[in-house]
């Protein structure tokens, strides 16, 4: 966590305070409060303004480690025997840009995601701004009966994202939102349209990697496998040293590639 702040900075109150009043400005709102957000990523610094608004606020830091993480994730993927398929952002704009617009592309095909609102330039800084779902849970931080129980929407999910031509490519607990046993989907990479079949794969495997070690890797595979064929399981599988890799996932990665051998045997 303490290298996450590192990495994704900060802002002096005052910028952060000229943000939101900026964003409350622009939806029709005066302004009345900003609270930043303690959350679990390095990419932005999140914050709610008047209770109801959520507002990312993109630095050029920000940017330029999204472009590390581009990098070492795309090395990532040429171990695994593929192309990479993870594309870079020049501008903290247009980091938020693509989050709004994969967020309303989200929408469009019936998966849940907080409403886009906005993107903007604001004093060199990206603004996204978002509903703010003010009693949600990731992934991370319900019961394991409880992840159990949402675990189907998660492969049905992400088969109607990958049916319609888009991939996630961030796919792990804290970007899964649980309210009232509703899933919500949030900060969505971008990536390389051509590549969707290989980035397809890559989500699959972080789907595993987040649920294997709650509901069990065998459970997991048998989910994954109701809405994915024997083939893609097994693309899957080449992805899952990697993903094991980053620090967002701890999970054994023999035992999930085993499941899914025996699952396609």
């Amino acid at each position: 966590m303490a290298i996450r702040r590192l990495l994704r900075g900060g802002l002096p109150d005052e910028d952060i305070e000229r943000v939101a009043r900026e964003a409350a400005r622009r939806q029709g709102e005066e302004f009345e409060s900003v609270r930043q957000l303690d959350a679990n990523n390095w990419l932005s610094i999140p914050c709610v303004v008047n209770e109801g608004l959520f507002v990312k606020i993109i630095t050029q830091q920000n940017t330029f480690v999204h472009g590390l993480l581009t990098t070492s994730r795309n090395i990532g993927v040429f171990s695994s025997r593929a192309e990479g398929f993870f594309e870079r952002f020049e501008t903290p704009l247009s980091m938020a840009e693509h989050d709004l617009e994969a967020t309303r592309q989200i929408r469009e095909i019936g998966v849940n995601a907080p409403r886009p609102l906005e993107a903007f330039e604001h004093e060199g800084y990206g603004v996204l701004v978002l509903e703010f779902l003010p009693s949600f849970e990731t992934l991370d931080d319900i019961e394991p009966d409880a992840v159990e129980a949402v675990a189907p929407d998660i492969f049905g999910s992400l088969s109607r994202m990958h049916e319609a031509g888009i991939a996630h490519g961030d796919l792990r607990g804290e970007n899964v939102l649980v309210v009232e046993g509703d899933l919500y989907f949030i900060d969505a990479t971008k990536v390389n349209e051509d590549a969707i079949e290989q980035a397809r794969a890559y989500d699959i495997a972080c789907a595993l990697a987040a649920l294997g070690p709650i509901i069990g890797a065998d459970s997991a595979v048998e989910l994954a496998a109701e809405y994915y064929p024997p083939e893609v399981l097994l693309e899957s599988e080449n992805y899952l040293d990697f993903v094991n890799l980053r620090p967002d996932h701890d999970f054994d990665t023999l035992t999930m590639k085993g499941e899914i051998e025996k699952f396609v045997s």
